[in-house]
């Protein structure tokens, strides 16, 4: 309830910081930010982010850009500063880093939630990036929030 009041209340917000702060649209900075000053690449971003579940890849990203997937996979990456699928896999991560964090949910629970297949798929994919299995991530991150 409520998500979309307030994902347009954050949209708002974060335009008028950028209005306020233009430096942040130089080369020098890159992130998702930049990446919606695009409006091809903001209809993708939009997209995953309204459905990080979906098995997403170039190719689906760049449909949703309404771009080729080389031209698209290039303009992504020069403006937010990593390539689409890297950004799929970090996005996702922090998304079950935090679930993970405030506990409460299963593992099978917490892969659904982030795009991934198996309890498996999303065992491997987070011990590689983030050095941790989840379990024992949930565990020492739990003891250091309580």
């Amino acid at each position: 309830p409520g998500r979309q009041a307030v994902l347009s209340r954050l949209l708002e917000i974060v335009l008028i910081e950028l209005m306020r702060a233009p430096e942040m649209l130089s080369s020098r900075h890159r992130g998702m930010l930049t990446g919606l000053t695009d409006p091809q690449i903001a209809l993708a971003l939009r997209a995953f982010h309204d459905d990080i579940r979906r098995n997403w890849s170039v190719a689906s990203l760049a449909s949703e850009a309404r771009m080729s997937r080389s031209i698209f996979s290039e303009r992504f990456t020069s403006l937010v500063g990593q390539p689409p699928m890297t950004y799929v896999l970090n996005w996702r991560i922090a998304v079950a880093r935090d679930a993970l964090r405030h506990g409460g949910r299963s593992l099978n629970e917490v892969a659904d939630a982030t795009g991934y297949a198996s309890a498996s798929a999303f065992s491997t994919a987070f011990t590689r990036t983030v050095g941790l299995p989840p379990a024992r991530y949930a565990r020492t991150a739990h003891h250091l929030v309580t």
